[in-house]
Parts: C-alpha cells; structure tokens; sequence
C-alpha cells in the first residue's frame, strides 16, 4: 500500500493532481482543503496517501495533513459514505468546522455540504462522535492548543514536516503562529500561518 508521496507537481486541478515521483506519474485525488495548500506544477509536493483497493480499481487519495486523513479514513467507514463522498465532504467544510459539526450533531450544517442528506448526516453523528481525532476534539472543545499540548504540536509538526518543509523550519513556524494567534487558534489556522511563515 502507498501511505506517502513525494515528488514534484506536473498537474494541478482542484479534485486530482499528477505527482511526479521519479520518474513515475501519479495521479491523486484531492479534497479542496489539500488543493488549497499545494505548489504550482513545477514544485515539490508532499502528501499523506490512503490507497484504496476495490476488485476493479486502485486509486489514490492525497492529504496535506494527518487531521484531513484520519477524517477522511473515519468519514468512509460510515455506512453510505464512499471516498468520493467523503472527499466531497472534506471539500465542503474546513476540516476543524467538520470536526464541530460531527460533534455537535450538527444536523443542518452537515446536510449543508453537497451529497451529505439528512440520513447520512445523522449516521455521521452517531457513529463518529466517539472516533474523531483527539487533538481536534481538543481544539473545538477549546483546549488550548499550545506547544505544551503534546498530542497537537505533534501532529501540526507532522503536517508540515510531511509538505517538505525541514523540522527546524517547521518548529519555528509553528511558534510563531502560537505566538500570533493565540492559545486557542484552530488546527487549520495554525497551519495556515505556518505555511505562509515558511513560504516567505
């Protein structure tokens, strides 16, 4: 199984990229929120894969980040919830506003995202709730998410480790985003600011 890609970009389009990876072009699908973090084709790219195996096809679903992933993998364990469903829902919501939702059952927020109906919202909310990622459920519970909380830090440091970026790089980046946005910023907005931080 592919769980990680690094190349360079040769396409771009908001569902699917093409990744160069010596050599050989991989073709990865792509929620919006990854999309919107991605290098132009020409640079370098590094992202968090689920392969998914079905008789007839193989096929390849690329994350910027571990939260997007392990939504994305918890979403098409729901009954009725297929990957290009949940890649859609992924597309429809930034993945912090998904996670509140789910937890919150929040019913008409959820059926709000395209493909998601009453039935399937509901079914998110019930078998969900209890398997979200914890540092998210931290974040939107409003637990500070600090350097000291272990479990986030790891996981934003993982995040932009993954994109490329150098571990050094990454850790500064992620101070002063702390530093800017407060204690209680989310997953997304740290990871936001880091990004522009390292992109200067």
């Amino acid at each position: 199984m592919i769980g990680f890609l690094r190349g360079r970009v040769i396409e771009k389009h908001p569902d699917r990229l093409l990744v160069d990876v010596a050599g050989v072009g991989y073709e990865v699908a792509v929620p919006l929120s990854t999309f919107y973090a991605l290098p132009d084709p020409g640079g370098d790219v590094a992202l968090r894969v689920h392969t998914h195996v079905r008789e007839d096809q193989l096929a390849l679903y690329g994350f910027a980040t571990l939260l997007e992933q392990q939504l994305f993998e918890r979403l098409i364990g729901v009954s009725g919830i297929g990957p290009r469903l949940a890649l859609a829902a992924l597309s429809g919501i930034e993945p912090m506003d998904l996670v509140r939702a789910i937890r919150t059952n929040d019913i008409a927020r959820l059926t709000r995202i395209p493909g998601i109906g009453k039935k399937t919202a509901e079914r998110m909310g019930l078998e969900l709730k209890d398997k979200l990622p914890a540092a998210a459920v931290a974040t939107v519970a409003g637990v500070p998410a600090t350097p000291s909380d272990e479990d986030a830090r790891a996981d934003l440091l993982s995040a932009l480790v993954n994109l490329g970026y150098q571990r050094v790089s990454a850790e500064k980046a992620l101070e002063g985003a702390f530093a800017s946005l407060g204690r209680t910023a989310s997953f997304e907005a740290i990871i936001r600011h880091a990004l522009k931080t390292l992109a200067r």
